[in-house]
């Protein structure tokens, strides 16, 4: 009886498709104050790879460090190059210190790199600022 109402309530699940992963790629890097998010794409946005300096392990303010940038940059290389990535396009976005780090890390763990471009979003006299903080 207990094993009839088990089987009820498991649902069938449908294999993922596994999903073709180009020998060329995108590489996200977003670094903010806080903290560095690192995210392989292939061309159409979506996502192969992904990481952060607090996946990698780094909490508080130990995640906004030039080191933990690299960590999480060398961790999601490596995967990606386990998926088949071999070249990638570097578009980095953000004001942090992880910025240079990242792209580092990336050329260390094997990545080639084609492309360095910076797409932070520069206001070209567009909505006003948030007020001067004072500390």
């Amino acid at each position: 009886m207990v094993a009839k109402a088990r089987d009820k309530t498991r649902k069938s699940r449908k294999k993922k498709a596994r999903m073709e992963v180009p020998d060329r790629a995108q590489v996200h890097v977003y670094a903010s104050f806080n903290n560095t998010l690192v995210t392989v794409t292939d061309w159409g946005g979506n996502t192969i790879v992904w990481g952060s300096a607090g996946t990698a392990g780094f909490r508080g303010t130990r995640k906004s460090t030039p080191y933990a940038a690299t960590v999480a940059a060398e961790k999601v290389a490596r995967e990606a190059l386990q998926k088949g990535v071999k070249k990638v396009d570097v578009l980095i976005k953000g004001p942090g210190f992880g910025r240079e780090a990242a792209v580092r890390a990336l050329k260390s763990a094997g990545l080639r790199i084609h492309s360095i471009s910076d797409v932070t979003p520069i206001p070209h006299d567009g909505c006003r600022p948030k007020k001067k903080r004072r500390v």
